[in-house]
Protein backbone atom coordinates (compact mmCIF):
# COMPACT_ATOMS: atom_id res chain seq x y z
CA UNK A 1 0.00 0.00 0.00
CA UNK A 2 2.94 2.48 0.64
CA UNK A 3 4.47 2.09 -2.97
CA UNK A 4 0.85 2.60 -4.23
CA UNK A 5 0.40 5.77 -2.71
CA UNK A 6 4.11 6.65 -3.47
CA UNK A 7 3.66 6.02 -7.46
CA UNK A 8 0.13 7.83 -6.91
CA UNK A 9 1.83 10.42 -6.05
CA UNK A 10 5.24 10.67 -8.11
CA UNK A 11 2.94 10.69 -11.33
CA UNK A 12 0.40 13.07 -10.53
CA UNK A 13 -2.73 11.39 -10.28
CA UNK A 14 -2.82 12.28 -6.87
CA UNK A 15 -0.86 15.50 -5.54
CA UNK A 16 -0.64 16.42 -2.20
CA UNK A 17 -3.51 17.76 0.03
CA UNK A 18 -5.91 15.92 -2.66
CA UNK A 19 -8.84 14.86 -0.78
CA UNK A 20 -9.13 10.91 -0.31
CA UNK A 21 -11.86 8.46 1.96
CA UNK A 22 -10.86 5.99 3.98
CA UNK A 23 -14.01 2.94 4.61
CA UNK A 24 -13.68 2.86 8.77
CA UNK A 25 -13.50 1.39 10.87
CA UNK A 26 -10.05 0.34 9.10
CA UNK A 27 -6.49 -1.23 9.92
CA UNK A 28 -4.29 1.65 11.06
CA UNK A 29 -1.41 2.51 8.62
CA UNK A 30 -4.26 3.14 6.41
CA UNK A 31 -5.12 5.70 9.49
CA UNK A 32 -1.78 7.09 9.68
CA UNK A 33 -0.35 7.01 6.23
CA UNK A 34 -2.80 9.95 4.35
CA UNK A 35 -1.68 12.42 7.01
CA UNK A 36 2.54 11.91 6.42
CA UNK A 37 4.20 15.03 5.24
CA UNK A 38 4.63 13.99 1.59
CA UNK A 39 1.15 13.25 1.42
CA UNK A 40 -1.30 15.35 4.07
CA UNK A 41 -4.16 14.08 2.21
CA UNK A 42 -7.67 15.60 3.37
CA UNK A 43 -9.37 12.36 4.68
CA UNK A 44 -13.06 11.26 4.63
CA UNK A 45 -14.06 8.82 6.44
CA UNK A 46 -17.14 6.41 4.78
CA UNK A 47 -18.45 4.63 8.35
CA UNK A 48 -19.26 1.11 8.34
CA UNK A 49 -21.37 0.99 11.69
CA UNK A 50 -22.35 -1.93 13.87
CA UNK A 51 -25.98 -0.74 13.87
CA UNK A 52 -26.16 -1.38 10.20
CA UNK A 53 -24.09 -4.55 10.37
CA UNK A 54 -20.92 -2.90 9.52
CA UNK A 55 -22.07 -1.98 5.94
CA UNK A 56 -21.65 1.05 4.00
CA UNK A 57 -25.00 2.93 4.63
CA UNK A 58 -26.97 5.13 1.41
CA UNK A 59 -25.80 8.33 3.59
CA UNK A 60 -22.28 7.25 3.68
CA UNK A 61 -21.84 6.07 0.17
CA UNK A 62 -23.16 9.53 -1.14
CA UNK A 63 -19.95 11.00 0.55
CA UNK A 64 -18.12 9.87 -2.27
CA UNK A 65 -20.42 11.63 -5.09
CA UNK A 66 -18.09 14.99 -4.06
CA UNK A 67 -16.03 15.42 -6.93
CA UNK A 68 -13.26 16.38 -4.84
CA UNK A 69 -12.94 12.86 -3.22
CA UNK A 70 -10.22 11.64 -5.48
CA UNK A 71 -9.62 7.87 -4.42
CA UNK A 72 -11.82 5.13 -1.97
CA UNK A 73 -9.49 2.91 0.21
CA UNK A 74 -10.97 0.13 1.90
CA UNK A 75 -10.44 -3.25 3.32
CA UNK A 76 -12.77 -5.75 2.32
CA UNK A 77 -13.23 -8.37 4.43
CA UNK A 78 -12.74 -4.90 6.83
CA UNK A 79 -10.11 -5.03 9.40
CA UNK A 80 -11.08 -5.53 12.13
CA UNK A 81 -14.77 -5.89 12.07
CA UNK A 82 -13.72 -8.44 9.77
CA UNK A 83 -17.10 -8.06 7.41
CA UNK A 84 -17.34 -8.39 3.39
CA UNK A 85 -19.26 -5.59 1.72
CA UNK A 86 -22.95 -7.10 1.00
CA UNK A 87 -23.50 -7.89 -2.54
CA UNK A 88 -26.11 -4.94 -1.96
CA UNK A 89 -23.79 -2.01 -1.28
CA UNK A 90 -21.58 -3.18 -4.37
CA UNK A 91 -24.36 -2.83 -6.31
CA UNK A 92 -24.49 0.65 -4.89
CA UNK A 93 -21.10 1.33 -5.22
CA UNK A 94 -21.04 0.43 -8.86
CA UNK A 95 -24.02 2.43 -10.10
CA UNK A 96 -22.57 5.42 -8.32
CA UNK A 97 -19.52 5.03 -10.10
CA UNK A 98 -20.79 4.04 -13.00
CA UNK A 99 -23.44 6.97 -13.09
CA UNK A 100 -22.03 9.86 -11.13
CA UNK A 101 -17.63 9.25 -10.53
CA UNK A 102 -16.37 7.47 -13.33
CA UNK A 103 -13.25 9.05 -12.17
CA UNK A 104 -13.23 7.59 -8.98
CA UNK A 105 -9.95 5.69 -7.92
CA UNK A 106 -10.76 2.19 -5.26
CA UNK A 107 -7.89 0.58 -3.63
CA UNK A 108 -9.41 -3.03 -2.18
CA UNK A 109 -7.42 -4.81 -0.18
CA UNK A 110 -8.53 -8.41 -0.59
CA UNK A 111 -6.03 -10.29 2.04
CA UNK A 112 -9.37 -11.81 4.18
CA UNK A 113 -11.43 -12.36 1.46
CA UNK A 114 -10.56 -16.27 1.25
CA UNK A 115 -12.29 -16.77 4.56
CA UNK A 116 -15.30 -15.61 3.28
CA UNK A 117 -17.62 -18.32 1.06
CA UNK A 118 -18.00 -16.89 -2.55
CA UNK A 119 -16.14 -13.78 -1.92
CA UNK A 120 -16.27 -11.38 -4.54
CA UNK A 121 -13.80 -8.49 -5.03
CA UNK A 122 -14.75 -5.54 -5.97
CA UNK A 123 -12.27 -5.84 -9.07
CA UNK A 124 -15.02 -8.15 -10.52
CA UNK A 125 -17.49 -5.30 -11.08
CA UNK A 126 -15.43 -2.22 -10.88
CA UNK A 127 -12.42 -3.84 -12.91
CA UNK A 128 -11.07 -0.15 -14.65
CA UNK A 129 -11.06 1.71 -11.51
CA UNK A 130 -9.77 -0.73 -8.93
CA UNK A 131 -6.74 -1.28 -7.91
CA UNK A 132 -6.35 -4.59 -6.05
CA UNK A 133 -4.36 -5.50 -2.96
CA UNK A 134 -4.10 -8.77 -1.70
CA UNK A 135 -1.64 -11.18 0.57
CA UNK A 136 -0.78 -14.88 0.94
CA UNK A 137 -0.20 -13.96 4.75
CA UNK A 138 -3.68 -14.66 6.07
CA UNK A 139 -4.96 -17.35 4.34
CA UNK A 140 -1.66 -19.39 4.36
CA UNK A 141 -0.45 -18.30 8.01
CA UNK A 142 2.93 -16.35 6.71
CA UNK A 143 2.72 -12.81 8.13
CA UNK A 144 6.61 -12.69 7.78
CA UNK A 145 7.08 -13.96 4.36
CA UNK A 146 5.43 -10.83 3.59
CA UNK A 147 4.15 -12.57 0.16
CA UNK A 148 1.51 -9.63 -1.07
CA UNK A 149 0.39 -8.76 -4.88
CA UNK A 150 -1.04 -5.54 -6.55
CA UNK A 151 -3.01 -6.02 -9.47
CA UNK A 152 -4.49 -3.58 -11.92
CA UNK A 153 -6.33 -4.20 -15.24
CA UNK A 154 -5.02 -3.55 -18.46
CA UNK A 155 -7.68 -1.52 -19.48
CA UNK A 156 -7.84 0.98 -16.31
CA UNK A 157 -8.67 5.20 -15.70
CA UNK A 158 -5.10 5.36 -13.94
CA UNK A 159 -3.32 4.98 -17.44
CA UNK A 160 -5.67 7.03 -19.26
CA UNK A 161 -5.40 9.89 -16.02
CA UNK A 162 -1.72 9.67 -16.60
CA UNK A 163 -2.04 10.00 -20.40
CA UNK A 164 -4.17 13.29 -20.49
CA UNK A 165 -1.66 15.34 -17.63
CA UNK A 166 -0.78 18.67 -19.43
CA UNK A 167 2.53 18.52 -21.38
CA UNK A 168 4.84 19.56 -18.52
CA UNK A 169 4.07 17.32 -16.00
CA UNK A 170 3.87 14.66 -18.75
CA UNK A 171 6.81 15.39 -19.51
CA UNK A 172 8.02 15.25 -16.33
CA UNK A 173 6.68 12.08 -15.39
CA UNK A 174 7.57 10.59 -18.88
CA UNK A 175 11.66 11.73 -17.96
CA UNK A 176 11.32 9.67 -14.55
CA UNK A 177 11.05 6.49 -16.81
CA UNK A 178 13.35 7.25 -19.93
CA UNK A 179 16.11 5.05 -18.50
CA UNK A 180 14.62 1.92 -18.32
CA UNK A 181 11.89 2.04 -21.52
CA UNK A 182 11.84 2.59 -24.86
CA UNK A 183 8.80 4.25 -24.57
CA UNK A 184 8.60 5.96 -21.32
CA UNK A 185 5.68 7.96 -21.96
CA UNK A 186 3.54 4.54 -22.95
CA UNK A 187 4.62 2.82 -19.78
CA UNK A 188 2.02 1.20 -17.87
CA UNK A 189 1.03 2.85 -14.09
CA UNK A 190 1.72 -1.02 -13.14
CA UNK A 191 5.31 -0.85 -14.24
CA UNK A 192 6.17 2.52 -13.00
CA UNK A 193 4.72 1.34 -9.63
CA UNK A 194 7.34 -1.59 -9.83
CA UNK A 195 10.03 0.76 -10.89
CA UNK A 196 8.92 3.43 -8.42
CA UNK A 197 9.13 0.59 -5.55
CA UNK A 198 13.54 0.98 -5.95
CA UNK A 199 13.51 4.72 -6.94
CA UNK A 200 13.56 3.88 -10.60
CA UNK A 201 17.61 3.10 -10.97
CA UNK A 202 17.11 -0.16 -8.72
CA UNK A 203 14.21 -1.40 -11.04
CA UNK A 204 16.27 -4.22 -12.26
CA UNK A 205 16.26 -5.37 -8.53
CA UNK A 206 12.60 -4.69 -7.95
CA UNK A 207 9.63 -7.19 -6.93
CA UNK A 208 10.72 -10.16 -4.43
CA UNK A 209 13.61 -12.09 -3.47
CA UNK A 210 14.22 -15.54 -5.20
CA UNK A 211 13.16 -17.46 -1.71
CA UNK A 212 9.81 -15.64 -1.69
CA UNK A 213 9.06 -16.26 -5.12
CA UNK A 214 9.19 -19.57 -4.68
CA UNK A 215 7.38 -19.60 -1.55
CA UNK A 216 4.73 -17.84 -3.20
CA UNK A 217 4.81 -20.40 -6.09
CA UNK A 218 4.31 -23.59 -4.03
CA UNK A 219 1.13 -22.09 -2.37
CA UNK A 220 0.27 -21.05 -5.58
CA UNK A 221 0.28 -24.39 -6.94
CA UNK A 222 -0.72 -25.93 -3.32
CA UNK A 223 -3.86 -23.89 -4.19
CA UNK A 224 -4.86 -25.02 -7.25
CA UNK A 225 -3.83 -29.06 -6.45
CA UNK A 226 -6.85 -28.21 -3.63
CA UNK A 227 -9.50 -28.89 -6.26
CA UNK A 228 -12.25 -29.10 -3.39
CA UNK A 229 -11.06 -26.80 -1.36
CA UNK A 230 -9.90 -28.93 1.79
CA UNK A 231 -7.57 -26.56 2.78
CA UNK A 232 -9.77 -23.59 2.78
CA UNK A 233 -12.87 -25.15 4.49
CA UNK A 234 -10.63 -26.54 7.45
CA UNK A 235 -8.79 -22.85 8.29
CA UNK A 236 -12.57 -21.82 7.59
CA UNK A 237 -13.80 -24.49 10.62
CA UNK A 238 -10.52 -23.23 12.69
CA UNK A 239 -11.90 -19.89 13.20
CA UNK A 240 -15.52 -20.55 13.06
CA UNK A 241 -14.51 -22.45 16.09
CA UNK A 242 -12.73 -19.98 17.92
CA UNK A 243 -15.57 -17.39 17.60
CA UNK A 244 -18.15 -19.66 19.12
CA UNK A 245 -15.94 -19.80 21.89
CA UNK A 246 -15.41 -16.55 22.58
CA UNK A 247 -19.27 -15.57 21.88
CA UNK A 248 -19.75 -18.47 25.01
CA UNK A 249 -17.27 -16.75 27.33
CA UNK A 250 -18.86 -13.48 26.62
CA UNK A 251 -22.32 -15.11 27.39
CA UNK A 252 -23.94 -13.30 24.26
CA UNK A 253 -26.24 -14.35 21.49
CA UNK A 254 -24.52 -13.21 17.97
CA UNK A 255 -25.81 -14.46 14.69
CA UNK A 256 -23.27 -15.00 12.48
CA UNK A 257 -24.18 -13.93 9.16
CA UNK A 258 -22.20 -15.20 5.70
CA UNK A 259 -20.21 -11.96 4.99
CA UNK A 260 -18.18 -12.31 8.47
CA UNK A 261 -15.05 -13.92 7.89
CA UNK A 262 -14.37 -14.58 11.46
CA UNK A 263 -10.60 -13.63 11.50
CA UNK A 264 -10.69 -10.56 13.42
CA UNK A 265 -13.57 -10.15 16.19
CA UNK A 266 -14.87 -6.25 17.60
CA UNK A 267 -16.12 -6.52 20.79
CA UNK A 268 -17.90 -3.12 21.46
CA UNK A 269 -18.54 -2.86 25.11
CA UNK A 270 -20.96 0.60 24.65
CA UNK A 271 -23.18 -1.27 21.53
CA UNK A 272 -23.29 -4.77 23.64
CA UNK A 273 -24.30 -2.22 27.16
CA UNK A 274 -27.07 -0.63 25.73
CA UNK A 275 -28.37 -3.73 24.72
CA UNK A 276 -28.51 -5.51 28.64
CA UNK A 277 -28.45 -2.17 30.65
CA UNK A 278 -29.83 1.28 31.15
CA UNK A 279 -28.04 4.50 29.19
CA UNK A 280 -27.04 5.53 32.98
CA UNK A 281 -24.16 2.58 33.59
CA UNK A 282 -22.94 3.96 30.14
CA UNK A 283 -23.19 7.35 31.06
CA UNK A 284 -21.38 6.33 34.25
CA UNK A 285 -18.64 4.28 32.65
CA UNK A 286 -17.94 7.50 30.88
CA UNK A 287 -17.29 9.49 33.42
CA UNK A 288 -15.04 7.41 35.47
CA UNK A 289 -13.10 4.97 33.10
CA UNK A 290 -10.62 5.68 29.92
CA UNK A 291 -11.47 3.90 26.87
CA UNK A 292 -8.27 1.92 27.27
CA UNK A 293 -9.19 1.12 30.58
CA UNK A 294 -11.01 -2.25 29.12
CA UNK A 295 -7.04 -3.12 27.95
CA UNK A 296 -4.87 -2.54 30.55
CA UNK A 297 -7.66 -4.78 32.74
CA UNK A 298 -7.12 -7.14 30.40
CA UNK A 299 -3.12 -7.36 30.89
CA UNK A 300 -3.28 -6.33 33.93
CA UNK A 301 -5.72 -9.13 35.51
CA UNK A 302 -6.21 -11.45 33.16
CA UNK A 303 -2.67 -11.65 30.99
CA UNK A 304 -4.75 -11.10 27.86
CA UNK A 305 -3.34 -8.49 25.34
CA UNK A 306 -5.70 -7.21 22.95
CA UNK A 307 -6.07 -3.96 21.02
CA UNK A 308 -8.21 -0.60 21.75
CA UNK A 309 -10.69 -0.69 18.74
CA UNK A 310 -10.49 3.62 18.78
CA UNK A 311 -6.73 2.68 16.98
CA UNK A 312 -9.03 1.42 14.19
CA UNK A 313 -11.20 4.33 14.08
CA UNK A 314 -13.75 1.54 15.24
CA UNK A 315 -15.71 2.84 18.66
CA UNK A 316 -13.21 4.02 21.68
CA UNK A 317 -15.36 1.30 24.22
CA UNK A 318 -14.27 -1.56 21.57
CA UNK A 319 -11.27 -3.96 21.86
CA UNK A 320 -10.27 -6.08 18.49
CA UNK A 321 -9.51 -10.22 18.50
CA UNK A 322 -8.05 -11.77 16.20
CA UNK A 323 -8.78 -15.31 15.45
CA UNK A 324 -5.81 -16.41 14.03
CA UNK A 325 -3.11 -17.20 16.32
CA UNK A 326 -4.08 -19.27 19.56
CA UNK A 327 -5.19 -21.92 20.93
CA UNK A 328 -8.73 -22.88 20.93
CA UNK A 329 -9.60 -22.94 24.93
CA UNK A 330 -8.05 -19.07 25.15
CA UNK A 331 -10.60 -17.69 23.27
CA UNK A 332 -12.71 -19.55 25.89
CA UNK A 333 -11.05 -17.39 28.63
CA UNK A 334 -11.01 -14.23 27.14
CA UNK A 335 -14.54 -13.99 26.05
CA UNK A 336 -14.58 -15.13 30.02
CA UNK A 337 -12.77 -12.06 31.04
CA UNK A 338 -14.13 -9.53 28.86
CA UNK A 339 -17.54 -10.51 30.50
CA UNK A 340 -16.13 -9.93 33.93
CA UNK A 341 -14.76 -6.63 33.11
CA UNK A 342 -17.97 -5.39 31.67
CA UNK A 343 -19.89 -7.09 34.98
CA UNK A 344 -17.17 -5.32 37.01
CA UNK A 345 -18.51 -1.43 35.38
CA UNK A 346 -21.79 -2.64 35.87
CA UNK A 347 -20.79 -3.28 39.62
CA UNK A 348 -19.26 -0.41 40.03
CA UNK A 349 -22.07 1.79 39.16
CA UNK A 350 -24.35 -0.16 41.00
CA UNK A 351 -22.07 0.56 44.36
CA UNK A 352 -21.82 4.26 43.51
CA UNK A 353 -25.69 4.73 43.07
CA UNK A 354 -26.33 2.27 46.38
CA UNK A 355 -27.88 -0.44 44.33
CA UNK A 356 -25.79 -3.07 45.91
Amino acid sequence: MCYVFDSLITNKVLRRGDTIALGTPIFSPYLEIPRLSEYQFNVVEVMATQENRFQFSDAELAKLEDPKVKAFFLINPSNPPSVAVSPEVIQKLDNLVKTKRPDLIILTDDVYGTFVKGFRSLMADLPRNTIGVYSYSKYMGCTGWRLGVIALHEDNIIDKMIAGLPAPEREGTTKRYEKIALDPAGLKFIDRLVADSRDVALNHTAGLSLPQQAQMLLFSLFQLMDEDNSYQESVMKIVAHRVKLILEGLGIDVKIGPLYAEYYGLIDFEFWLKKYVDEGVIQFIKEHYHPLDIVFRLAEDHSIVLLNGGGFDAPDWSVRVSFANLPDEVYLDIGRAVRAIARGYVEAYRLAKGLT
